[in-house]
């Protein structure tokens, strides 16, 4: 019975669900590494990421000489689509992890949310009830989170961690912030018909 209380109470659940992540962050990211080929992956992500950057030099051709400009772009778009039936053949690979390990994921994750039910987990780092806008939809939250809140923010840091520590996902790959909000402006214009 202590036990039991034990992993409903603030710190045990806390806890279990952030194993809970890493579990399945680990099962996730191993099975990856079984059908992915990471190596191969991160070298084509290279590539495509090398031919965005291009687009720039292609972009200041146009204003040296036109001539050489609609000679570089047939070539650069020639390559672009290429790539972008390699960029396609990419995700189906990464799919592949996620087809296999989809419908056992969502099975635990119902019985594990069953099993908390809707109790408060974890403490937040600033109460709802402090932001003047969210305190009125948030009034009765607290400032704790409950097992969907807590285990969403521990499977975000664990699956960064886990790929990060286990190379699965790098710089190369794209991921990040500057793959958000776009590192750079050529990347988003289109190349200019003559």
């Amino acid at each position: 019975m202590v036990l039991y209380n034990w992993f409903l109470g603030i710190p045990g659940a806390m806890f279990t669900i952030l194993g809970l992540a890493c579990m399945v962050a680990l099962i996730t990211a191993g099975l990856t590494k079984l059908l992915v080929d990471t190596d191969e992956v991160e070298r084509k992500q290279r590539q495509i990421k090398g031919h965005k950057e291009e687009k720039a030099k292609v972009l200041e051709i146009l204003e040296i000489d036109q001539e050489r400009y609609k000679k570089a772009k047939k070539r650069w778009e020639r390559k672009e689509e290429m790539l972008k039936k390699t960029q396609q053949k990419l995700s189906m690979q990464r799919l592949k992890p996620t087809c296999i390990s989809c419908l056992p994921m969502f099975f635990l994750f119902f019985f594990i949310r069953e099993f908390f039910g809707n109790i408060s987990i974890a403490p937040t780092a600033m109460n709802a009830s402090d932001v003047p806008l969210l305190s009125m939809a948030y009034s009765g939250l607290g400032g704790l989170l409950n097992f969907t809140g807590w285990y969403f923010l521990c499977s975000l840091g664990m699956n960064t961690l886990i790929q990060r520590l286990l190379k699965i996902q790098t710089q190369a790959s794209g991921g990040g912030m500057g793959q958000m909000f776009g590192q750079s402006k050529a990347k988003n214009i289109d190349l200019p018909n003559i």
